[in-house]
């Protein structure tokens, strides 16, 4: 049988993931739009639990400790993914890494060990890519080669993916041996991404504020890193003082969130609201938030963008989806 012949009379069953501190979703949309189905999302948050309920009522969405959480029934899953805590790893944070009590990565090892995916795909920070952490990297990948896994750490920005933002995010894939060398990163080749003033203007207007036309010609560069906060620390706002003069020289106030966007008589800089902040990170407007202003934009702050996840997902989709086709054409 050819595998052409084999396409049209043998569809193929969609690839389905577990994932991992799922948080507001931003990881969990772009699986979902690179036509991975989800068997479980498991989260800590209860607002963010609330936020998947929220938009997609049909998901099986878990609130657990993933240090707690048995992933034996989900033995077979195509992929575990996830975007484990980046507090541990973050140059914001004390960068205590392992012994930081939120690095989950040991969690996630043991849950991979359980589950046996056929493919794993971890976000995080920047920052694990640093030298201190160097052993560490070689550790994580060393344990997954004794569970049958080859590795590779990558570093991304999502402006590359059409998100109007300087968001560097590392990404951790490992795929079983054998199958490792049919993955590929994503290029990344989307042009330049919208400015601020392009990707707001209509949210900035919609109250009638009679400045928008000129602060969209302000705001004529990318967004800064938006920064989410931990449940430790921070609150709504775009970050300490360096990151507040980046987003003052885009004509925006970034010490607080606004809960509504500038009114017809507005003066000074506007605050962002969490849809504004959202649509920075790539997410859809129909994408809604549970929870306060808070809570809310630290889910918004702390996401994956799903553009860049998407991208990542579609190729860790076309690496399983090949060689699953090779091994039918082959048994057949």
């Amino acid at each position: 049988m050819n595998c052409s012949k084999m396409d049209t009379t043998t569809p193929m069953k969609k690839l389905t993931t577990l994932e991992l501190c799922a948080g507001g979703g931003g990881q969990a949309l772009g699986l979902e739009q690179a036509g991975i189905e989800h068997v479980a999302l498991v989260e800590f948050d209860r607002h963010a639990c609330n936020t998947l309920r929220l938009n997609r009522p049909k998901w099986n969405v878990l609130q657990a400790d993933i240090r707690e959480f048995d992933a034996r029934p989900y033995t077979g899953v195509d992929i575990v993914s996830g975007g484990l805590p980046c507090p541990p790893f973050s140059v914001a944070g004390k960068q205590l890494g392992v012994k930081d009590e939120r690095n989950l990565f040991p969690a996630a090892i043991r849950i991979i060990s359980e589950a046996r995916p056929r493919a794993v795909m971890i976000e995080n920070v920047r920052g694990i890519l640093d030298a201190v952490f160097e052993d560490y990297r070689r550790y994580v990948v060393s344990q997954l080669a004794k569970l049958g896994y080859r590795s590779d750490w990558h570093l991304l920005n999502a402006s590359d993916f059409g998100v109007p933002q300087l968001r560097p995010r590392v990404v951790f894939v490992a795929v079983r041996k054998g199958l490792f060398d049919n993955f590929s990163w994503p290029s990344g080749d989307f042009g330049l991404p919208a400015t601020v003033g392009e990707t707001l203007f209509d949210l900035m207007a919609a109250d009638g504020w009679q400045g928008a036309k000129f602060w969209r010609e302000k705001a004529n560069e990318i967004a800064p890193t938006i920064v989410g906060g931990s449940l430790k620390h921070g609150g709504p706002d775009l970050g300490p003082t360096r990151a507040r003069r980046a987003w003052a020289s885009l004509g925006v106030d970034g010490i607080g969130i606004a809960n509504e966007p500038p009114n017809r008589n507005h003066k000074g800089m506007p605050r962002l609201t969490v849809r504004m902040v959202a649509r920075l990170q790539g997410f859809p407007d129909d994408w809604q938030f549970s929870g306060g202003k808070t809570a809310a934009y630290r889910q918004v702050g702390n996401a994956f963008p799903p553009p860049v996840a998407r991208a990542i997902a579609t190729q860790v989709r076309e690496c399983l989806t090949s060689a699953r086709l090779f091994s039918l054409a082959v048994g057949s």
